[in-house]
């Protein structure tokens, strides 16, 4: 999948305009909320925020500066499970998974250095990534996307746990965002 389609599938699943009493992002549409589309230029009804004008965040914060389009050069269904998870819980979360993976499967950093925990995608970031790829290789992208999605699955249970009004949306986080992203379809 290239951005477009990971873009297409995210506002597919976040759907058209929603303002869930239970939600703190309080009015979205395409899954943009207001307060983001503010920041972006946009004035008026957030039942009116234009597709186009979604998509052009989307790419914009969840794609390029997070150097998402930089994994994804080295390891596509990484890239897309970062960008999914990132829009939904945010890029510093989504990267800090994606590091504290690389960490806990580096065999004790006999394998490639640990990095820092910081939640940006760097060179020591991409360098621990492709120490890893080139032990584990392709069959190892697969088992990092499957250490992602189990901390991002833990995160929505802790979520849901520590705020109840978290509970009416646990059901769908898990089924819609904690996916094989290589696979395209919920895991």
């Amino acid at each position: 999948m290239d951005i477009d389609d990971l873009i297409d599938a995210v506002i597919g699943r976040e759907g058209g305009y929603s303002n869930h009493p239970a939600d703190r992002g309080g009015p979205t549409r395409w899954g943009v909320t207001e307060r983001v589309a503010r920041t972006h230029g946009y004035s008026g009804d957030m039942r009116h925020f234009p597709r186009d004008q979604a998509a052009a965040v989307y790419r914009r914060l969840y794609w390029l500066r997070p150097a998402y389009d930089r994994v994804a050069s080295r390891a596509p269904a990484i890239a897309a499970e970062l960008f999914d998870t990132g829009v939904n819980m945010g890029p510093a979360v989504a990267t800090g998974f994606l590091q504290r993976a690389l960490n806990a499967l580096n065999r004790g950093a006999g394998d490639f250095a640990d990095v820092v925990a910081d939640g940006q995608v760097g060179p020591r970031t991409l360098a621990a990534l492709d120490g890893f790829l080139k032990v584990r290789g392709r069959a190892g992208e697969r088992v990092l996307l499957k250490a992602i999605e189990a901390l991002q699955g833990e995160r929505y249970v802790r979520l849901a746990e520590t705020r109840p009004a978290n509970e009416a949306f646990l059901y769908g986080w898990l089924a819609n965002r904690v996916w094989t992203a290589s696979a395209g379809e919920a895991g």
